[in-house]
């Protein structure tokens, strides 16, 4: 299946700008995320990796770093913001070692080598035999192409996988990912010229991105293009409609599962949903088509459309920009009628009421929390008693008492937690970099 990347170019930009970019890109239905820069001083660079790691905490789909090496530690910094793959430029790995080193460190499938085939650029790519001949390289992107015979030949000889990054137009993007060899072009959809002439623009960088990424890959299918589009398994003929030809939608966000508002799809509502990834409904109250978010800003994003076993009712799960409900609530269902007290048992809802606690605990100290005499003894303390936590759960798995070691453990998750606050570290970080193992 062939990719479309969004490319974001994070040199003199900020974290807050490139963030809200590649949320919109994800959403929109990109499938990958190019950020890159090709600044070279210290600063500069440590600015696009601390961008790059809070992007890569934000997005569901990977993310590749385009970054300056000077060294072997400009490659491992790279790889630490959670980059799937680094991208290093062609001038900066010749007649060096760092392919080498970063291939034996982070695998070959991790490295790709960016090449400017731009006329003017006097490039020894194709005639660096050693370096072609290596198997220490996973692929190669090549920027500033002619569509041509001869860049046919050039990715065909390369026998590796190609992407096509630049500013392209609508048939540039047909031209180069029909291209065999070629796994996907990369380019910056918030450019005009990247999007077809007749998109139908509206109002804000979200739905413009969308419809362009969207359009393009829905207009790139139907030339025979094998690329992830949303097409649903099931028909809207297929669904048990209510008395008003309808279906009930209940909306879930995607994350913590967290249940947002009810609304209802006619046919209408259902392909333009699919078509789009935008959620779509129909307004009983108006009789008219409704894309939510459209005059709010508050768009959801379809993550996944599920089905009921009777076929008459769907879940979505969403992610849900700003409130759900017109009263401006995340959640529509917010008026309690009656509730039986209860204890939370769902582990990641009690690891994180506990972690929100801690966090009050440290912006509003409280006299005699210890919370906050540890907070007040600084990072050695807090490390001290995490050590001595984690020698008592030892000790306790040595003994055949259970419940001497679930309590040795809570105790150990607590200190633990304090100090993810202290270093600033949450627990989607954690349930993250577990997600990858």
């Amino acid at each position: 299946m062939k990719k479309i990347i969004a490319c974001i170019n994070c040199e003199n930009d900020t974290l807050e700008n490139c963030v809200k970019s590649s949320r919109e890109y994800e959403n929109n239905g990109a499938d990958e995320l190019f950020i890159y820069s090709a600044a070279d001083s210290e600063a500069e660079m440590e600015n696009m990796l601390a961008i790059v790691k809070e992007v890569v905490r934000r997005v569901d789909i990977p993310v590749m770093i385009g970054t300056r090496a000077k060294r072997f530690e400009d490659i491992k910094k790279a790889f630490y913001t959670g980059a799937k793959k680094v991208v290093l430029q062609y001038r900066d790995i010749m007649g060096n070692d760092l392919v080498k080193e970063g291939s034996e460190r982070f695998g070959k499938d991790s490295i790709i080598i960016e090449v400017n085939l731009a006329p003017e650029v006097n490039t020894e790519f194709f005639d660096d035999e050693k370096l072609l001949g290596s198997g220490l390289f996973g692929g190669v992107l090549f920027k500033h192409v002619d569509v041509s015979e001869k860049l046919k030949r050039q990715v065909l000889d390369i026998k590796l996988p190609v992407i096509i990054r630049d500013s392209l137009i609508r048939n540039d993007i047909l031209s180069l990912i029909s291209i065999d060899g070629v796994e996907g072009v990369a380019t910056n959809f918030y450019a005009s010229k990247a999007l077809p002439s007749d998109t139908p623009f509206t109002d804000g960088p979200s739905t413009q991105a969308g419809n362009g990424i969207m359009l393009v890959k829905r207009n790139l299918k139907g030339d025979g293009i094998d690329v992830n589009t949303f097409d649903s398994k099931l028909q809207f003929s297929d669904l048990k409609k209510n008395s008003d030809g309808m279906v009930p939608v209940i909306v879930q966000d995607y994350r913590n599962n967290e249940v947002l508002m009810l609304a209802y799809m006619n046919e209408e509502a259902f392909n333009k949903t699919i078509e789009t990834g935008l959620m779509t409904y129909f307004s009983r109250s108006r009789q008219e088509l409704w894309i939510k978010g459209e005059t709010s800003g508050h768009y959801q994003y379809v993550k996944e459309l599920i089905a009921d076993c009777d076929n008459d009712t769907l879940l979505a799960k969403i992610d849900q920009v700003g409130a759900a409900c017109h009263t401006g609530n995340r959640s529509c269902f917010f008026n309690e009628m009656l509730k039986h007290e209860y204890e939370e048992k769902n582990a990641y809802a009690v690891l994180k009421n506990l972690y929100d606690v801690i966090v009050d605990r440290k912006l509003h100290p409280k006299e005699g929390s210890y919370t906050n005499y540890l907070f007040d003894k600084g990072i050695d303390k807090i490390l001290k008693k995490c050590g001595e936590e984690a020698t008592e759960i030892v000790i306790a798995a040595k003994n055949p008492n259970a419940e001497e070691l679930k309590y040795e453990i809570a105790d150990f998750l607590y200190h633990m937690s304090v100090l993810m606050v202290e270093c600033k570290v949450d627990w989607e970080d954690i349930v993250e970099e577990l997600s990858k193992r």
